[in-house]
């Protein structure tokens, strides 16, 4: 559920449908990746202040995102392993245009849930950098409890 403050960022840029949808066309690299808390407004950089990742859209409908927090090191335990999934968001599916979003049809996932689901995400494009805000949502990384919305910036590299 998106509310004004979502949609306020997110129309900063002015592309929408199939200018959007051309505009996002390429391989983008993560700068930054924050978390809100609904409840508190609280603004955490949940993937580190170094995060790193790609988010990859192609000509024919496909989107494939892979991020990754700062300071991932090898794991070494089944703990380790279970751990490193709290800085790890990855997906791949079928996305389409609605206005000043994408939505995703998620055909594989780092979490089981999300298989099946669309996630939907607002975005505005300006110059080479796409500012992109999720809807308030239960995320499985971090406070699961609570609503919290991601806040995106992506660089354009390709």
């Amino acid at each position: 559920m998106a509310d004004e403050t979502t949609e306020e960022y997110a129309l900063t840029g002015d592309l929408t449908g199939e200018a959007l949808r051309q505009a996002l066309i390429g391989t983008w690299e993560l700068v930054s990746y924050s978390v809100e808390e609904r409840d508190t407004a609280c603004l955490v950089p949940a993937m580190g202040e170094a995060p790193r990742g790609r988010v990859i859209f192609t000509s024919d409908g496909w989107v494939a995102f892979n991020l990754e927090g700062e300071g991932r090191v090898p794991a070494h335990t089944d703990e380790d392993r279970a751990a490193l999934l709290q800085t790890l968001v990855s997906y791949i599916g079928r996305f389409r245009i609605e206005g000043n979003a994408w939505i995703t049809q998620i055909e594989t996932a780092w979490v089981p849930e999300w298989v099946g689901s669309e996630q939907k995400r607002f975005v505005s494009i300006i110059d080479d950098i796409a500012n992109v805000t999720t809807p308030w949502r239960h995320m499985p990384n971090w406070a699961p409890d609570k609503l919290t919305r991601s806040l995106i910036r992506f660089r354009r590299i390709v």
